[in-house]
């Protein structure tokens, strides 16, 4: 999820072409939706979001008893230290899975889906971000 286009096409024409499946939302709300819809095996958040932002949006997930242990890979731009050392944010450290700066490096991004899917035993078919 990301607020601007151009990023969430690259990001989904890159995770595609590596072989995973990938909705995309542009905001908090109808990624909220999505979701509850169909939860996936790895949320990709951007944490500076309109209207409700990532932080929001992962609280939310962490609350509903069927979605809280979804995996969730924070993307972010953002050089506000409490995000980046996952302090400062009660409950953040724990309630996030990982996170990657932007600009992306493809590579780490690449290792970092790859270690949480293999410490969460993801193996049904084409993984869902």
């Amino acid at each position: 999820m990301d607020d601007v286009e151009d990023n969430l096409f690259l990001l989904q024409t890159f995770l595609e072409t590596e072989g995973y499946d990938v909705d995309t939302a542009c905001d908090g709300d109808l990624a909220l939706g999505y979701i509850r819809a169909s939860p996936p095996d790895l949320l990709l958040l951007d944490v500076m979001m309109p209207g409700m932002n990532g932080i929001e949006l992962m609280q939310c997930i962490r609350h509903n008893d069927k979605l809280s242990s979804l995996p969730i890979l924070f993307i972010t731009a953002c050089d506000d230290e409490r995000i980046v050392d996952l302090d400062g944010v009660d409950g953040l450290k724990i309630a996030i899975t990982d996170f990657i700066r932007k600009p992306i490096n493809f590579d780490l991004l690449l290792a970092k889906i790859s270690k949480i899917f293999s410490e969460n035993q993801v193996h049904h078919g084409p993984n869902q971000v």
